[in-house]
């Protein structure tokens, strides 16, 4: 069973995306960034979901403190900006995958499970 940290803002997107996961993976909600760095400094996670415009810090200085803290730990980012652009410098800043709002739930478990796999592999690949 994977470790699942899904950080939003928007109540209504937190509880669609842990009724999607929470049957067959362990997720954990949190409403702001820092709320998200607390449960960081004690649990490690599988694949991080995370919007990126949220009060105080946002998913972007979440996904910098992840890349340097826990940097093999997959790091999904959803996102209203609508640009190209945009979405290839999240990649280049370390981010697994991104989402364009509004998401199809099927994008979403798909980019899950890819992320999954990924952290799979790199677990192996270290054990051996």
């Amino acid at each position: 069973m994977a470790a699942i940290l899904i950080v939003d803002d928007d109540e209504a997107i937190r509880d669609m995306l842990y009724d999607l996961f929470e049957e067959n993976h362990r997720c954990h909600l949190a409403e702001t960034a820092e709320q998200a760095i607390s449960y960081l400094e004690t649990e490690h996670y599988d694949v991080i979901l995370t919007d990126i415009s949220m009060p105080g810090l946002s998913g972007l200085e979440l996904l910098g403190y992840v890349r340097q803290s826990q940097p093999d730990t997959p790091v999904i980012v959803i996102t209203g900006i609508h640009d190209q652009e945009h979405a290839q410098g999240l990649v280049n800043l370390g981010a697994f995958h991104f989402l364009l709002k509004p998401f199809r739930l099927e994008a979403v478990e798909a980019s899950v499970e890819q992320a999954l796999e990924f952290r799979r592999r790199q677990l192996k690949d270290s054990s051996q």
